[in-house]
């Protein structure tokens, strides 16, 4: 059709006397011009964040979604889509809804034949998803579209893209904006602050495993009031307990897995830090901040209230 809207524009351009040809144009314009035509609208396509990026096409509405990550599965049930959710993983455990949905494996270990077996049109990944999986799982034509956030920006936009797949895009905006509303209800109490406290984050103590930078976590300690003991190393880095012990945290986080807390409770190499002197060691429930999804808001907060006590008061539950 659109050869045929060409020739109708250079027959106006050209001027043409001829009777025949004038006739012939009006009716051109009348039918095969005419702005009332319906042209099949394309498919939606979407680049993921993938390892390797691919664009993802949409014909119509997932109607059946597994999750693979417990961050998606919380951004899904957030979204008002958990009737639509047939398959998460064995550590979606929130919101409670989650738990009654059949089980696809571990984030690692997805169970291939199980999710075959439950017919998805949309299967929400992660980066914590192996990237062969996702490769074998489209061998099989099914749709996968894996998401990454490394900061809350990317958390924010994560959620807005997947209400852009699923068709909620007004549940996203509201959800995405009542989490922008709280993010900057911390920040206009800590962007100004001189007093940063030294803050140190253990998300695993055997080996010692902390958060650096280009992580959501290093933006909690951030946007918190607070600075990063290993701002200058990137991702999810060890570190010795010497070098801990140099950098002299005023403050440490840990997370909420067993026997973590209590290790940094009672290793006598950290009497002398700051933190263990001035009793600043707290646990914070890693599900608020360990998952890219609407509760790093939560986690925020309670990030906020451990670096400085003096301005923010207890999150409630």
């Amino acid at each position: 059709m659109s050869r045929i809207k060409s020739f109708c524009k250079q027959i106006f351009a050209r001027g043409v006397n001829w009777f025949l040809v004038a006739l012939l144009s009006i009716a051109l314009a009348l039918t095969a011009c005419s702005p009332s035509e319906q042209i099949p609208p394309k498919p939606e396509c979407i680049f993921d964040d993938s390892p390797d990026p691919r664009l993802i096409c949409f014909n119509e509405t997932p109607e059946r979604i597994i999750s693979l990550a417990p961050s998606n599965t919380e951004i899904l049930f957030a979204l008002g889509l958990g009737d639509k959710v047939v398959g998460v993983t064995e550590y979606c455990d929130y919101p409670p809804e989650a738990l009654e949905k059949e089980k696809v494996g571990g984030p690692w270990t997805p169970d291939v034949e199980k999710i075959v077996a439950l017919q998805p049109d949309l299967i929400l990944a992660s980066d914590a998803n192996p990237f062969d999986i996702i490769t074998t799982l489209e061998g099989l034509e099914l749709t996968v579209f894996g998401i990454k956030s490394t900061d809350l920006d990317d958390v924010l936009n994560d959620i807005r893209t997947v209400g852009e797949i699923t068709d909620t895009e007004v549940e996203a905006l509201a959800l995405t904006s009542e989490m922008a509303v709280g993010i900057q209800s911390v920040t206009d109490q800590t962007e100004e602050l001189e007093q940063r406290p030294r803050v140190f984050y253990i998300v695993w103590h055997d080996p010692l495993w902390t958060a650096g930078s280009e992580t959501f976590i290093n933006e909690l300690i951030e946007k918190g009031g607070g600075v990063n003991i290993c701002g200058n190393i990137t991702g999810y880095p060890t570190i010795s307990i010497e070098e801990v012990v140099a950098r002299n945290p005023e403050v440490i986080i840990t997370s909420s897995e067993p026997g973590v807390y209590e290790w940094a409770m009672n290793e006598t190499a950290l009497n002398t830090t700051d933190a263990r002197q001035y009793n600043r060691v707290f646990v914070c429930d890693d599900n608020l901040v360990q998952r890219p999804g609407p509760r790093l808001v939560e986690g925020l907060e309670w990030f906020a209230y451990f670096i400085h006590p003096e301005i923010f008061g207890e999150p409630e539950d």
